[in-house]
């Protein structure tokens, strides 16, 4: 390379790297993601907390669930997944209990799916105690521990922290994702799909990553 096109070649890598710093985030604040107010406590504070806000009955978060899944075991460790079930009358209540009896009895690998399955592909309501445990029996659960669980105080608490989740997430549609309680991932043309969704979560892990280095 002679003396004159080197300093040109030097010259251009400057002006690419400027250009590369001068450009926009890939995601936007208020557009693709939105800050919430009062940033909510995450339950470790050395990891990045992504929090699923679904609810069984809804035909989205069914059809989210297998990608979602596959986008979980993929996670590295530095990150934590939760699941948070919705709270806005008395169904979803009923059926955020489900939720909570899964996670108190540690059934949630085995019976998740289930649930989700026979609301949409079996169409069963599960409006009733009787009908979850009877679902759960199949998994192998006995009446005794189901009804155990159903009626603890623990699950009674789970189902409280998820109304509480409601407020502070400002949710009002599902599924919702939240990154380490500070990020609610939007909807609509600037994030048209599932997948979108998930690439926002990514940027915002990241994110996260870079602030908690400063």
């Amino acid at each position: 390379m002679n003396s004159f096109i080197k300093p040109l070649f030097s010259l251009a890598l400057l002006l690419v790297a400027g250009v590369t710093m001068a450009q926009p985030a890939l995601y936007v604040d208020g557009t693709h993601y939105q800050s919430l107010p009062k940033p909510a406590r995450t339950g470790d504070p050395n990891k990045v907390e992504v929090t699923e806000v679904f609810w069984y009955g809804c035909p989205h978060c069914y059809e989210f669930e297998p990608l979602l899944d596959s986008w979980i075991e993929k996670l590295p460790s530095d990150v934590a997944f939760v699941r948070s079930h919705a709270v806005w009358d008395a169904a979803t209540k009923f059926h955020s209990q489900i939720l909570a009896t899964e996670q108190a009895l540690g059934s949630f690998d085995k019976t998740h799916q289930v649930v989700f399955d026979a609301i949409h592909k079996q169409r069963k309501r599960l409006v009733s105690q009787e009908e979850v445990r009877d679902l759960f029996a199949t998994q192998g659960i006995s009446a005794a521990d189901f009804d155990k669980a159903w009626t603890s105080f623990a699950v009674s608490s789970s189902v409280k922290q998820y109304e509480v989740r409601m407020k502070d997430y400002q949710i009002d549609s599902v599924p919702t994702l939240i990154v380490n309680g500070k990020y609610k991932v939007l909807t609509g043309e600037a994030v048209p799909s599932h997948a979108a969704m998930l690439k926002v979560v990514d940027f915002l892990i990241n994110k996260e990553r870079t602030s908690a280095k400063h």
